[in-house]
């Protein structure tokens, strides 16, 4: 439920073989990267689907100040390749970039992990302000997968807490994406315009309960996601004055075609295929028409308010007919914001708004569970979430900026990651409240020190039952209570630079009764660099600084190891963090 967008590209997949709305960003160059727009909850009509919790907007430059050739190596077989670069051409600049990436890692069984990447990017602005912009980028990657490990063979010593079960497991993506946009001063306002076109696939194979429900050959099982997709966008920007009251206006038109030409699920023992679970060709379209207007109603206060009409058609051939069909449904959203300030350097604020995320097309047609051949019921296409946030924002003290809030959210379908089926599933109604806090202070002329901490609720809002009718609970699994990132940046102007970072995950409950809870996770980074000259800089990263033994994730589910009974054990299954890690990095501008 995070809507995220790269250079106008949308990352997020519908009606993925993984699960709904995977955002892959491995196409994503970091050091290309100019800036990154971050907008909290359902409250903004330019986005869409996926935009309930909010939005991430990362945004490539159009020059850079200097060309780079860079490598890295560390511990665990990393390798990292970077060449980046910006040219005049024409009468614009081409941006360009190219990585490769590989690496074994620290668990027992070797990732092989390797990654090529490739952006070329033209911009050019006309005196006027217009300009435009044209993007090729691509990415391609294969790994060997240590999936998560069931608690009970590290504890009887079957294996090492980062050791593995199954060999095969993992699998390769890639995608190649066109993009291109268009802005220019039309009449009183600024026209814009967007298109995109990408090309993706995903295979992947994994076996999370290993031999419980095939004991011969094994659980193993491959999602597979083949697709193309279109799309566009049309806006127009526009500021005027009305009954004296100055306006800034937005209107625009989204529009997106998925063409996924296979998506499934099969049986597989060592990734070869054995048996079709479910697989389907899907049509799946949306478009979308909003608008949001801004009004300076006082000197000390401002009223946005916003709405968005979204459309969403499935069409699905799947290899099961009773799961073939279509589906359709809309969605009025609207949105509302009022600020009050600044009074002393400090503002407060109001939003309310109504989002939504779509759910898988296959599940809208879906009568019959390809696993179980149970009768099931369709979901709706368009599950809306409604939300409130309360704050303020505050450079009342010296050198300080603070940002603290409360919030409440209420989604009519959770989408909750299922870890013995490597997917997510439509749940029930949720209800989310919580509080946030950030806090950005300069103690001293060089040093940076941020922190942003957040505690959160998270409950169905009806009892969930389990496969016999009995009530378990509310708890949401997974989802996390408490959050904390705590950092210190520093950048002399003799050259060094440094930074040292906190991150905290709070412990999580496992199932809907929350009976067991995960552990907390803690992990801090530290890096370091120093410019050599005006052209080299060495640089240096630890992560995981005190080699902690947490985990990345926990799931709570029944597999079944060999010799033990046919009916498994329901148990904890985790991935540890990897242990301390270091490397270094020489860079030469040119």
């Amino acid at each position: 439920d995070v809507a995220i967008t790269i250079d106008g590209l949308p990352v997020n997949t519908p009606t993925h073989a993984h699960g709904q709305g995977y955002a892959d960003n491995g196409f994503m160059i970091p050091e290309l990267v100019d800036s990154i727009e971050y907008r909290k909850g359902p409250y903004y009509a330019q986005y869409g689907d996926f935009a309930v919790a909010g939005a991430a907007d990362i945004r490539y430059k159009d020059k850079l100040e200097e060309n780079v050739i860079a490598t890295t190596g560390g511990a665990f077989g990393y390798g990292r390749l970077l060449g980046i670069g910006s040219a005049p051409l024409g009468s614009g600049e081409l941006v360009y970039g190219a990585e490769y990436v590989h690496y074994d890692g620290p668990y027992d069984l070797g990732q092989h992990y390797n990654k090529g990447n490739l952006v070329l990017r033209y911009s050019a602005r006309d005196t006027d302000g217009g300009g435009y912009h044209l993007a090729a980028t691509g990415y391609s990657t294969r790994n060997l997968s240590p999936d998560q490990v069931p608690q009970r063979a590290v504890d009887q010593g079957l294996i090492d807490r980062l050791g593995f079960i199954d060999p095969t497991d993992g699998g390769y993506s890639h995608r190649i994406n066109f993009s291109g946009g268009f802005d220019r001063h039309i009449g009183p306002g600024t026209l814009t315009l967007a298109a995109y076109a990408f090309r993706y696939r995903l295979e992947l194979f994994s076996n999370f309960t290993y031999l419980l429900d095939d004991p011969v050959n094994g659980d193993q099982f491959n999602q597979s996601d083949k697709r193309n997709v279109y799309g566009g966008s049309a806006s127009y920007k526009l500021s005027n004055e009305v009954l004296g009251l100055k306006l800034d206006n937005e209107v625009g038109l989204q529009t997106r075609y998925d063409d996924i030409d296979d998506v499934g699920l099969y049986l597989t023992r060592a990734r070869e295929r054995l048996e079709t679970t479910t697989v389907s060709d899907v049509q799946e379209w949306s478009g979308a028409l909003y608008a949001q207007s801004s009004a300076h109603l006082t000197p000390w206060a401002r009223l946005t308010l916003g709405a968005r009409f979204d459309s969403i058609n499935f069409d699905v051939a799947n290899n099961n007919a009773a799961n073939t069909g279509r589906a359709s449904d809309i969605l009025f959203s609207p949105k509302a914001a009022l600020i009050f300030g600044p009074f002393d350097k400090t503002e407060f604020f109001v939003n309310v708004g109504q989002g939504f995320h779509s759910n898988d097309a296959r599940g809208a047609t879906q009568t019959i569970d390809p696993r179980s051949g149970d009768a099931v019921d369709p979901v709706t296409p368009l599950a809306a979430a409604r939300g409130i946030d309360l704050g303020l924002r505050s450079a009342l003290i010296s050198k300080v900026q603070i940002a603290a809030s409360v919030f409440r959210l209420r989604s009519d379908s959770e989408l909750v990651y299922v870890g013995d089926a490597g997917t997510t599933e439509p749940f029930g109604a949720t209800e989310r409240y919580g509080g946030e806090l950030a806090i950005y202070a300069r103690p001293i002329k060089h040093l940076l020190v941020d922190a942003d901490l957040a505690y959160t609720q998270a409950r169905f809002q009806q009892q969930q039952l389990d496969e016999n009718g009995a009530e378990i609970g509310t708890h949401v699994p997974q989802a996390v209570q408490g959050v904390a990132a705590i950092g210190m940046t520093y950048d002399s102007p003799q050259g060094w630079e440094a930074a040292l970072r906190v991150r905290y995950f709070g412990k999580r409950p496992l199932d809907e009764g929350a009976t067991i809870y995960s552990q907390a996770t803690t992990i801090v980074n530290l890096g370091a660099g120093y410019r050599i000259s005006k052209k080299l800089k060495v640089s240096g990263q630890i992560t995981n600084l005190f080699d902690s033994k947490d985990h990345d994730i926990d799931y709570l589910y029944t597999s079944r190891l060999g010799g033990e009974a046919a009916e498994g054990v329901n148990d904890i299954h985790f991935h540890p963090i990897e242990p301390i890690n270091v490397r270094v990095t020489l860079s030469y501008a040119y």
